[in-house]
């Protein structure tokens, strides 16, 4: 599929989470339970109370968005962050449909219908198409996996005690984990 038959394939199945990888296979994922729901709505509530008063920085998006990435896959991470020049360098046409971006800032919330191996090489996709700073958050181990550019493995974080940073991608933002349980 082209990438507009593709987001008109997308539209015409609303209830569907669909993505695609950089080869063109259609990935369709069976919507989450309903714990996984609560955690991303509250994982997305925190992203949204440091953007509202950092508004000027980016944009946040939702779990529902897709973005068309550098290597021509379209994924949707559950909480991401576009920078303002990255966003405002888009057409409005570009941003209404699977803008041609890569976000710095994503996370991945881990259900039950997901693997951890198939998140962790999502998480890798998305450094190599140029993310600055990736989560992969799984609740039921209460492991964060922190990804960054450059490093080989990523930093892994054990207990939902904790608080993730946003280091110099999101300045300020501070994830309370425990909110996941």
């Amino acid at each position: 599929m082209t990438d507009d038959e593709f987001f008109d394939f997308c539209r015409q199945h609303p209830e569907l989470r669909i993505e695609r990888t950089a080869h063109h296979e259609i990935l369709l994922m069976s919507p989450t339970g309903s714990r996984s729901g609560k955690r991303n709505a509250r994982l997305t509530g925190q992203l949204y109370s440091w953007f509202a008063s950092h508004s000027h920085l980016g944009e946040v998006f939702d779990s529902n968005t897709g973005f068309t990435l550098p290597d021509s896959s379209i994924l949707s991470p559950d909480a991401s962050w576009v920078s303002a020049p990255k966003w405002n360098a888009l057409t409005p046409a570009q941003q209404d449909k699977f803008a041609p971006v890569c976000p710095e800032f994503v996370v991945e919330l881990k259900s039950a219908t997901d693997t951890l191996k198939t998140l962790q090489a999502k998480m890798l996709d998305y450094l190599r198409n140029g993310v600055q700073l990736a989560w992969l958050l799984a609740p039921e181990t209460e492991t964060a996996y922190i990804y960054r550019p450059g490093q080989p493995e990523p930093e892994v974080v054990q207990g939902f005690d904790n608080e993730l940073s946003g280091e110099t991608v999101l300045p300020g933002f501070r994830l309370r984990l425990m909110e996941l349980r």
